[in-house]
């Protein structure tokens, strides 16, 4: 009898768990669904046959959005865990939702959450002690998951300071962690996004203990002296000169084997390094490191030293393909430029050929760039890789002028040193590849989103810039300074509206709301509290048409000789992009053998359509969700609709609008037995208007 029961219990046991397992594939518990960053769910009740009957199961108003000045983003990937959905409002406030309804449960109140985006949370529990990480500002939050409340053993009263431990000499304030961490047992691996110019903080990756927030280790991207990779960052200590290298967009995770794999970013500042002459390890590289301890595994290094920012944009997937007959665990990461990297997990070891290729050499004074770059020969590119006066679209505006542009640019190849003679990229500086990276399947196929659109700029030696500016009041010369290489020397900004025009500024701020926004930041804007209130006020002058009233000293802390002349996406008057379409894809690549399954555009312009051009594709931003249903939701385009795709053909199937454009990731799950589709709809980009809301979509029963 006691045998029997014993077996008893034992069974209901095992069905027990083999329940929570089962609900656990229903969830959506972290970032990208899971570990793998795969963007891949195993639900297939929503497939081809029913998407007909696919419609708005709900809608919440997370609250916030800039309605004005349409300001205002989400990019967030909600994460879904035991029919709770937890998210991240257009204020940049945490809430939970009932999954099944979109009935709010709780929404945050922190405070000093400006100047950051958020692409989500990040959950951990043990036993009843259930608690949700949320990067915000300059700090790492510890939420009680029930409730919403900081947990105040965590940290320094529920939070943690993240610029403890990474300042520098000279360096700003600037440093947030946007992008969802990651969880190991009872680590929270972090990294951080960083500001851009040369005053740069450190970008270490850290990983803190969830009970207690106590560092537990720290990984150097900038090495410190007797450490590998320190002769790569020459002359002198690069710790104390140099800030960057920083894991911004993600990591992915192999919990059975305890390895973490981070990607790094540019060393700042992003396009010159004649201060930083070398390869510059650990910057651009995809670090595999022990997640329990720090301790580097293996690395590689996908462009030496950067002066171009292609650095990686989004976190490695980690999948298993096959082979010459063998199935091997690998870690994928996708680039800005379009290519694919693979390796073998454990080791490093390339899985196809990766060819240290020749570029040009010539560059500004005093920069030293590598002669060569690292170009996988497999998987084939998912974008084209140069552009030239024979790739301007066929009903582009102004082509006599352009053409005579082009054919004086530096331009047609990957990896060509920014001189003063215009310099264009292509892909643009920001993809390519972009922060939403890409899905994978078990049948080992891989789903990007991409963009085709080329950006020019230049490098001015800076004195050429103080001796135009000369006779100009100290807000100018600040303003050239500091501003100028984002927002223009005209103040008009960019075309696509990343940054934003400041003429006439004062129809939309007040004079203190503008000296706050460059006192903290904002958005993607980093904070300028390195220089003096005194400077601050003198830039803000300057913007509002004042005078400034006695004398600013300008504390020059910029050393570097040149100036970026900003990100200049590039449009025609009529506001297209200059480049023969498709100007967004969606392309599938079959990592067994390196080819290409197929490619689409992703998304459209609806005044093109009607004058009868097939979809172009558009600007986007987000990435997309795959499923065992035979399917690819994405949003992403500014178009402001969702998609399914048939992820066998790249057919579209399904569409519909959204509220405001969906710059986001889609996740899944299952409540109640009823799967769902949620999206975050906060546009914001590419001049469409900001939103607060969240749809979830579902099949009518």
């Amino acid at each position: 009898m006691a045998r029997m029961l014993f077996a008893t219990t034992a069974l209901i046991f095992a069905l027990a768990l083999t329940f929570r397992q089962s609900d656990t594939r229903k969830d959506w518990p972290e970032y990208n669904g899971d570990g793998a960053r795969s963007h891949y769910s195993p639900l297939q009740q929503i497939h081809p046959g029913n998407l007909s009957k696919l419609k708005v199961a709900w809608t919440y108003a997370s609250g916030g959005a800039d309605t004005t000045q349409s300001r205002s983003q989400m990019q967030c990937n909600p994460i879904i865990v035991d029919g709770i959905l937890f998210g991240v409002s257009a204020d940049i406030q945490v809430f939970a939702l009932e999954a099944g309804t979109g009935r709010q449960l709780w929404k945050s109140s922190l405070t000093d959450v400006g100047g950051t985006l958020s692409r989500g949370v990040s959950y951990w529990s043990e036993g009843k002690d259930r608690r949700i990480f949320f990067g915000a500002g300059k700090w790492l939050h510890a939420l009680d998951a029930g409730t919403g409340q900081l947990i105040e053993t965590f940290g320094e009263k529920g939070r943690i300071d993240l610029k403890t431990g990474i300042d520098r000499p000279g360096a700003d304030d600037y440093v947030t962690a946007n992008t969802p961490n990651t969880i190991f047992k009872n680590l929270i691996i972090t990294g951080s996004r960083l500001s851009e110019g040369e005053t740069a903080l450190l970008g270490d990756i850290r990983a803190f203990d969830t009970r207690t927030g106590k560092l537990v280790w720290t990984f150097r991207t900038i090495p410190q002296a007797g450490e590998a990779g320190y002769e790569t960052w020459l002359p002198g200590n690069p710790r104390e000169r140099l800030g960057g290298a920083n894991a911004w967009m993600g990591m992915a995770i192999d919990r059975q084997r305890g390895i973490i794999y981070a990607p790094t970013g540019s060393a700042a500042y992003d396009f010159y390094g004649g201060n930083r002459i070398g390869d510059n390890l650990y910057a651009n590289c995809l670090l595999a490191l022990d997640a329990a301890t720090g301790k580097k595994l293996w690395h590689y290094q996908l462009v030496h030293h950067d002066v171009w920012d292609r650095d990686p944009p989004a976190p490695p997937n980690l999948l298993t393909i096959t082979r010459n007959g063998r199935k091997i665990d690998v870690v994928s990461i996708i680039t800005k430029q379009g290519h694919i990297f693979v390796f073998d997990r454990v080791t490093g070891k390339p899985i196809f050929p990766i060819k240290e290729t020749a570029f040009p050499q010539e560059a500004v004074a005093g920069e030293k760039v590598s002669q060569t770059q690292p170009i996988p020969q497999l998987p084939v590119p998912f974008t084209r890789q140069g552009f030239t006066e024979k790739d301007l679209n066929a009903f582009v505006a102004d082509r006599d002028s352009l053409t005579k542009v082009i054919r004086k640019a530096r331009t047609g190849q990957p990896y060509i040193p920014i001189t003063e003679t215009l310099t264009i990229f292509f892909p643009g500086t920001d993809g390519g590849a972009q922060w939403g990276g890409a899905a994978t399947d078990p049948d080992g196929i891989m789903y990007i989103p991409a963009k085709e659109i080329p950006v020019y700029t230049t490098l001015i030696p800076r004195k050429k810039v103080a001796a135009n500016d000369g006779k100009a009041s100290p807000g100018k010369r600040l303003y050239s300074l500091y501003c100028a290489a984002c927002h223009g020397a005209d103040q008009k900004g960019n075309h696509d509206g990343s940054y934003p025009s400041l003429l006439q500024l004062g129809n939309r701020l007040k004079q203190d709301q503008a000296k706050e926004i460059l006192l903290k930041g904002r958005g993607m804007m980093p904070s300028f509290s390195h220089i003096s209130e005194a400077e601050r006020d003198a830039v803000v002058d300057f913007l509002f048409d004042q005078k400034t009233e006695g004398n600013v000293a300008i504390s020059q802390k910029l050393t570097i000789p040149y100036q970026h002349t900003g990100y200049n996406r590039w449009y025609d008057k009529n506001g297209y992009p200059i480049s023969a379409p498709p100007w967004g894809t969606l392309t599938a690549v079959d990592l067994n053998t390196g080819q290409r399954r197929w490619q689409v555009p992703l998304g459209e312009y609806p005044e093109l359509i009607k004058k009868g051009l097939p979809p172009t594709g558009t600007d986007n931003y987000g990435g997309p969700l795959v499923t065992a249903g035979g399917l690819i939701f994405v949003a992403a385009s500014r178009d402001e609709k969702i998609r399914a795709f048939d992820k066998k053909t790249g057919k579209v199937l399904w569409e519909s609008q959204l509220p405001a454009a969906g710059y986001a990731s889609p996740s899944t799950y299952v409540v109640n037995g009823r799967q769902y589709v949620v999206i975050a709809c906060g546009g914001g980009k590419l001049k469409t208007k900001s939103g607060d809301k969240y749809v979830a979509f579902s099949v009518e029963e």
